[in-house]
């Protein structure tokens, strides 16, 4: 059975997936580009850029585990860009250039209709303002039986979990310490306790956390 899951989602030490004012010149908060620093000492993560060389071993692996057995991405708005409210005069078309690295259907989080917009390489950007359930089901429909990838922010990823429709959360744990910003487990209530730790591995860089729901829970 197809899955919903979180891939190479970095939080700080003290548990922040992003710092504190966020812009467009700052999308990630105060600090929050040195969550992801690992990801681009990996052979995977410097091709996605466009880059040769980078390092094979675990955390290769775990960003390699990201992109296989995934036919379609969900994102919140505040991951796709700065912009609140209506969207204007739509020419914000994602932070990726125009070749972003999905390459397949992306269903974008909003309260705010607005038109597919098709990107270089395959990617569509589609806007869904029918609520995260909704856009699960169209995820799964474009994914033609792949698993769905949820790449965030972290409101977006607290709202599946709240809602018991995440099967699985792979973290990677940063030495840096944020001190304010989004906390990815804040305010979830009894959400957590529907999933146990499957795998916690650790490289010189970060310390990789994968979530998985309760075995009591997949029945």
């Amino acid at each position: 059975m197809a899955k919903l899951r979180v891939h190479n989602f970095s939080v700080s030490l003290d548990g922040y997936g992003a710092g504190r004012d966020q812009s467009v010149e700052n999308p990630l908060g105060e600090g929050g580009e040195r969550l992801h620093e690992w990801v681009f000492e990996t052979r995977g993560g410097r091709a996605m850029i466009g880059e040769d060389g980078g390092d094979t071993g675990v955390d290769e692996d775990f960003f390699n585990r990201g992109v296989a057995g995934i036919g379609a991405t969900i994102m919140g708005r505040n991951t796709f860009g700065p912009i609140r409210g209506e969207w204007g005069d739509d020419e914000w078309k994602g932070w990726w250039g125009d070749e972003p690295p999905y390459h397949h259907p992306v269903f974008v989080l909003t309260h705010h209709p607005r038109p597919p917009i098709t990107m270089a390489g395959g990617t569509v950007f589609n806007f869904v303002d029918t609520g995260i359930e909704s856009a699960l089901e169209r995820a799964f429909e474009a994914a033609g039986g792949a698993d769905v990838r949820l790449v965030g922010g972290v409101s977006t990823i607290q709202q599946y979990l709240r809602a018991g429709l995440l099967d699985e959360l792979h973290a990677a744990i940063a030495p840096v310490l944020l001190g304010s910003g989004e906390r990815l487990l804040d305010d979830l209530d009894d959400a957590v306790a529907n999933y146990e730790v499957a795998e916690f591995v650790s490289s010189p860089a970060v310390a990789h956390v994968v979530l998985k729901r309760a075995a009591s829970k997949t029945s």
